[in-house]
């Protein structure tokens, strides 16, 4: 496997230190303020974070309130009691709002993200994210978290990407390790991709209708295509691990590579799925024809959406109406929201004696946690 030979990399080599006395250059690109400049040789480390400290340079906080597209009950801001560095390792810790303001203020508040510098401007003002008002309906995001990502700093196509995490427990929470596209070359999402690396359920015992554990337990891998929101094709291209521990027992090695001709996801070393697409690309494995829509990358290669540069992201979402199936069966307790209520995130909220103790609040359980992340080139 790849790893062994990339670890050895590692310790020859960084990302100021790259190998550009080689013959022919990698087929791997990268941009940004922390990409290399100049040549790339295949086995480069072109990125690399240890969080030894909190580079700001290099993870630009998401500041919003717009929930990740999927109405999810949390608030993205940058603070560092949700996400900080301790020895080594970066935490994205979930914390209550109403700690700091108040049961009532989430029924009744103002939250507005308009600062005084881009620094601390609203990043994502779709579906209200840069100001809401709570009611009794529809209550301020409950929860404060963080979404890091490379936007500004790095972006590459093509490549080796190894992120060492350990997900957290809890029921309802949502951590992703995953990559979006710098420019949207085929146009907005889903038509010019996403590759998700790792995502979870935190809930301990959350089982679907065969018996099986959905949650902390398990971790998925999916890309997402499509020519448009109705039509993501993201279907084709899922997969799903298990360990019996849970993932959120000990760190694990989540893996990506990302060639012209395929993209693999591994954990530990062990494939869980690889999408090789036909000749005809990402439409035709999508099965798109009968659509009769327009084929948005015949322009591009076999590989379009994803023979475009792309950025990483790491966040721990929470809820939603989207990612936690209505008929699942959570062992602490049924859901105390239905993806179709129009006042999810307050029945969310008002059944947190539920769900809270299952975060262990003061602990690290809740935590995603992230011991590095590393880029190689091809």
């Amino acid at each position: 496997m790849w790893t062994g030979l990339l670890a050895a990399l590692f310790f020859l080599g960084s990302v100021q230190n790259i190998s550009a006395d080689c013959e022919t250059a990698s087929l791997t690109t990268a941009s940004g303020t922390h990409a290399p400049q100049g040549k790339i040789c295949s086995g480069d480390l072109i990125f690399e974070d240890t969080f030894d400290k909190f580079d700001l340079k290099k993870w630009a906080h998401e500041l919003t309130l717009t929930g990740g597209g999927n109405w999810e009950f949390e608030w993205y801001l940058n603070n560092r009691t949700n996400s900080y560095t301790d020895n080594g390792v970066l935490h994205i810790n979930p914390t209550l709002l109403a700690d700091e303001t108040g049961n009532d203020y989430l029924y009744s508040g103002t939250l507005e993200i308009y600062g005084g510098s881009p620094a601390d401007s609203c990043t994502n003002a779709a579906q209200y994210g840069c100001s809401r008002t709570g009611t009794a309906e529809n209550i301020l995001n409950p929860i404060k978290s963080a979404r890091l990502r490379t936007v500004d700093s790095f972006s590459f196509m093509y490549g080796k990407v190894e992120v060492r995490a350990k997900v957290p427990a809890g029921d309802w929470l949502w951590p992703a390790i995953w990559l979006l596209p710098r420019w949207n070359q085929y146009s907005g999402w889903p038509v010019s991709g996403e590759i998700d690396m790792m995502e979870s359920r935190g809930n301990r015992d959350l089982t679907n209708s065969a018996g099986l554990n959905i949650g902390s337990q398990q971790v998925g891998s999916t890309l997402h295509f499509g020519p448009n929101y109705n039509y993501n094709r993201y279907m084709y291209t899922h997969y799903e691990q298990n360990n019996a521990a849970g993932y959120n027992a000990d760190f694990h090695n989540y893996q990506l590579e990302w060639t012209p001709d395929l993209i693999k996801f591994s954990i530990d070393d062990v494939v869980i799925g690889t999408v090789t697409p036909p000749e005809g690309g990402f439409w035709e494995l999508g099965e798109l024809d009968p659509t009769g829509l327009e084929n948005p990358w015949k322009s591009g290669s076999k590989m379009a959406p994803f023979d475009e540069e792309f950025y990483i992201i790491l966040n721990l979402a929470v809820g939603g109406v989207n990612y936690f199936p209505d008929d699942a069966i959570n062992g602490n307790g049924a859901k105390p929201w239905i993806n179709s209520s129009p006042k999810a995130a307050t029945d969310f909220w008002e059944g947190r004696e539920q769900w809270l103790p299952t975060w262990n609040v003061g602990t690290d359980d809740s935590h995603l946690q992230v011991d590095y992340v590393r880029v190689w080139a091809l």
